[in-house]
């Protein structure tokens, strides 16, 4: 390995390490966010908006003090970290368009929790819902893909246009039931983010993480070559439904900030950059990772600067990462080794 190369795999793995350390202290601040009724964690809370307060007072800013930002920003950075993490399977099995496919399923579930707590005065959170609705989705993907005969990405379009098209009808149906704006779940809005919804996204974070690292050997054999590992006798059946159902939640966490429309974007983009510069599949997690960071921080910054949408800010962040990764790769087309 060249000096470059070594130098390049430190900087790879400092920019991963400050990440880990950053996506912690964002699980950290939600909890403390949670229990703050708690005395001992109270005074954590208080301590950490006196902080918000003086990082406001120093950058001239006035978000870090509010609690409903801490969530919003907390919730993305997460988001920074395991769409891409999920997507990089994703995109290499050519199963990009599973993650619009999804989002879609969990708009269905926001619509069937909008009615539900109309008709009914149910108060629990709709993220929920849409995370039940969306992993059932999931499965109904998976199983029409294995037992019907039509083209792989036949029962994904079904499903797309199929969810979406239930969630509008639920959605025209109870219309002036409730108050709730439901273009804030269609394109996004910080103003989504609800308390049980960040802790959600905490939990999620955790969970697909730790699933990733125990299954991370079998994924990749499924990625690269699924017929050796049916011969191999590796269950790739359960695999796939693991894969599936993880992006599903990762979905359902993401769409409180990106909206049904945008939320594919995280899964695909960043790690379509990655792919441009990495030499290996390990390397492309990093850096599809670490572009993720760089296009939520950076869209937060675009959003909140210039009071634009945080959704479409994040992504054009991230097409810019991917554009300046097509012009700094020295090759037209990835070559991704399986380490």
């Amino acid at each position: 390995m060249t000096a470059t190369g070594s130098l390049r795999r430190r900087l790879e793995h400092v920019g991963i390490a400050v990440t880990a350390v950053l996506a912690i202290a964002m699980i950290g601040l939600l909890t403390i966010d949670a229990f703050r009724s708690v005395p001992g964690i109270g005074v954590l809370y208080e301590q950490a908006r006196i902080a918000g307060w003086w990082a406001d007072h120093y950058l001239g800013t006035s978000i870090f003090y509010h609690p409903f930002m801490w969530r919003s920003i907390a919730t993305g950075i997460l988001i920074g970290v395991v769409a891409p993490l999920v997507g990089t399977y994703l995109v290499h099995r050519e199963m990009a368009l599973i993650g619009e496919t999804l989002a879609h399923t969990a708009f269905a579930g926001v619509a069937v929790g909008l009615l539900v707590s109309s008709i009914t005065g149910w108060s629990g959170s709709l993220m929920v819902v849409a995370l039940v609705v969306g992993v059932l989705g999931a499965l109904a993907v998976q199983w029409l893909a294995e037992r019907t005969d039509t083209y792989g990405d036949v029962p994904i379009a079904i499903m797309l246009t199929g969810s979406f098209a239930v969630g509008t009808l639920i959605i025209s149906y109870g219309r002036g039931m409730t108050g709730i704006n439901v273009q804030d779940f269609i394109f996004g809005s910080i103003s989504v983010v609800t308390p049980s919804g960040a802790r959600l996204m905490a939990v999620i974070t955790v969970v697909v993480v730790a699933v990733t690292v125990a299954t991370y050997k079998q994924l990749l054999f499924i990625t690269f070559d699924e017929q050796a590992a049916r011969v191999a006798r590796l269950n790739v059946t359960w695999y796939n439904t693991l894969l599936i159902v993880m992006t599903a939640v990762v979905v359902v966490g993401a769409m409180q900030i990106l909206g049904v429309i945008l939320v594919a974007a995280m899964l695909v983009v960043p790690v379509a950059a990655g792919t441009q510069l990495a030499q290996s599949f390990r390397e492309t997690i990093y850096l599809s990772i670490l572009f993720g960071q760089v296009a939520v921080i950076g869209g937060f910054v675009l959003s909140i600067s210039q009071s634009l949408p945080t959704g479409g800010s994040i992504v054009v962040v991230a097409i810019a990462c991917y554009l300046l990764a097509v012009f700094a790769s020295s090759r037209s087309s990835p070559a991704i080794s399986m380490h």
